[in-house]
């Protein structure tokens, strides 16, 4: 999918919102739970409910990967069924990988071939040989970490090295890598006062922002400083939004909750 493809979305759906595909058997309707595949179908009435309100999903595969071959088969079914049904809709495989290149070779062959995943979120800590095989396929986007919502990404991201911070390193440096136009970004919704600073830095990519919601961002704050002239922004809600009821309604719950933030960013795009 292209960046072109994505912002039309935006504009025809006046949304901007990335839900996350985050299934814990232990929060689902437990009347899911007696069916042959309870994380399917627990996304499939979650996406049927919820696509006309969003631009993308995100599943983190560690929800998938711990249920072992059948989260694994879960996962395949979902993107199949995304990629069959809402073929518009961007897809983003949150699995946060990030080693050396033929490994990162053999990541990118699983989850933009195989699973045909329209992106993933990658770690740059290794630098740019475990990045650009990522980078390497058209019209797939790499998703890179750069400063991240949870509380440790002080312990690292913010430090000064050569009176500048190692998060803007990593933007810097990383828009010199092979095919960086496929690059986008991962910033917190809890760091949006580091938006405009960021936003000298890669004035035009898309940034993936978690943190909205169950984790305490701020969406408001978030648009303030981060969206650029092509909004440049997909905001991730997950628990927020999927866990909004256990009851037989959940799906339609769901919905109701990813409408909340639509209806707040429709407003927001037409002001």
């Amino acid at each position: 999918m292209t960046t072109k493809e994505i912002v039309t979305q935006i504009k025809k759906k006046k949304s901007f919102l990335c839900i996350g595909l985050d299934v814990d058997l232990n929060k689902i309707p437990p009347f899911l739970l007696e069916r042959e595949d309870p994380i399917f179908e627990f996304n499939k009435a979650i996406i049927d409910a919820t696509h006309h309100l969003c631009v993308a999903y995100k599943p983190n595969i560690a929800f998938y990967e711990a249920y072992g071959i059948k989260g694994w088969k879960s996962l395949s079914k979902t993107i199949d069924y995304l990629n069959k049904n809402h073929p518009e809709i961007f897809t983003i495989a949150d699995a946060k990988r990030g080693d050396i290149g033929n490994t990162s070779n053999m990541y990118a062959k699983a989850f933009f071939e195989d699973l045909s995943f329209d992106s993933i979120t990658v770690a740059p800590y290794m630098g740019k040989d475990s990045i650009e095989p990522f980078l390497a396929y058209k019209n797939k986007h790499t998703i890179l970490l750069a400063l991240t919502s949870n509380k440790g990404a002080f312990d690292f991201q913010t430090i000064n090295s050569n009176h500048k911070e190692i998060y803007k390193h990593v933007l810097e440096t990383s828009k010199h890598w092979a095919n960086a136009k496929n690059l986008m970004y991962v910033v917190g919704a809890t760091k949006a006062s580091y938006f405009s600073e960021i936003r000298k830095i890669i004035p035009d990519s898309f940034i993936l922002v978690p943190g909205v919601g169950t984790q305490g961002g701020d969406l408001q704050e978030v648009c303030k400083y981060g969206m650029n002239k092509h909004v440049g922004l997909l905001i991730n809600s997950s628990r927020g939004i999927i866990y909004a009821s256990q009851k037989t309604d959940f799906a339609e719950a769901a919905a109701e909750k990813a409408l909340e933030i639509q209806t707040q960013m429709k407003n927001i795009l037409t002001r």
